[in-house]
């Protein structure tokens, strides 16, 4: 019996275990980062809201004109197949479509490039460890590295251009940070890696429209503080502004809702998550059971 316990992947209308899944090395997705990917949790047995995220991935690919030979109803397909195969009950699942290999070879026109799909899935990812979280997420905001600008690469179809968060990783991990969050050129809060920022001032939660993915959690997030009755906006957020809110958190794919407890030198909650941040923690994880944003999977047994 075949071993997924690690992972698996499909490729070429194939399932295998993570290990044995490779790209060439003149893939673009490789030489160039010319790729795109959405990540789908998988929770308890079930995609947390599957359409929404194959929405995102096809726009992602329209975007950066990606075609990689396989319709949208056959990449559901390919995820539900492989997730099935695997056994994975708590998923952190990944659908990509790289530029692929030049059919041209040397040749620089993108347009002559083998566009392919393939997807993997390993056991959930936290970003950030839940224990961690139960104390209150540390942030590091540097003052010397900046999000990489929106009209130089557009946030908003998901890409591996990641060299502006892997400086910011570590400068926050020298300094001992969970993790770091980037501000624009104009100091505004954007992003950090693999996460959209939020505040809680009084009745108001604010959270960047600009130079940041929309993502689905973000989306999730803005619904539930809807429901408690909270005015959400959605804008350039300063951080002189950020850093008077009442609360902070965090919001992705892998971890949900991640309420912060110190940005740099700034205390929030006395040092402890908040709790209106831990509330939303709670309601993130009942909502992905939901049945009208699950899609159970037909598991062999």
């Amino acid at each position: 019996m075949t071993d997924y316990s690690a992972g698996a992947a499909w490729m070429n209308g194939k399932i295998m275990p993570i290990g044995q899944a490779s790209i060439g090395v003149l893939d673009w997705g490789l030489t160039h980062s010319d790729v795109t990917y959405d990540v789908v949790p998988v929770w308890r047995g079930g995609f947390f809201r599957l359409d929404d995220y194959l929405d995102r991935f096809m726009t992602s690919m329209a975007e950066l004109r990606l075609e990689p030979g396989i319709d949208r109803a056959g990449i559901r397909a390919a995820l539900v197949q492989m997730v099935a195969a695997s056994g994975l009950r708590d998923a952190y699942v990944a659908m990509v479509c790289s530029r692929g290999a030049p059919i041209v070879p040397g040749t620089r026109d993108p347009r002559y490039c083998a566009n392919h799909f393939f997807a993997w899935c390993v056991p959930y990812v936290n970003i950030i460890p839940p224990e961690r979280v139960a104390e209150g997420v540390s942030v590091y905001i540097p003052d010397d590295i900046h999000r990489i600008p929106e009209d130089s690469v557009n946030p908003r179809a998901k890409n591996y251009h990641w060299g502006d968060f892997t400086q910011g990783l570590f400068a926050a991990k020298d300094r001992d940070f969970d993790t770091v969050l980037l501000t624009d050129h104009a100091g505004n809060v954007t992003e950090g890696p693999g996460f959209n920022a939020f505040i809680i001032k009084g009745n108001r939660v604010v959270t960047s429209d600009h130079g940041v993915l929309h993502g689905l959690t973000r989306r999730t997030a803005i619904e539930m503080c809807q429901v408690e009755g909270f005015t959400v906006e959605t804008r350039p957020l300063p951080l002189t502004e950020f850093l008077e809110a009442d609360e902070v958190f965090l919001t992705t794919s892998s971890g949900g809702v991640m309420p912060v407890a110190r940005v740099n030198d700034r205390l929030f909650g006395n040092g402890a998550p908040g709790p209106q941040g831990m509330a939303l923690r709670d309601t993130y994880f009942r909502w992905m059971e939901r049945e009208d944003f699950r899609d159970d999977i037909p598991y062999d047994s």
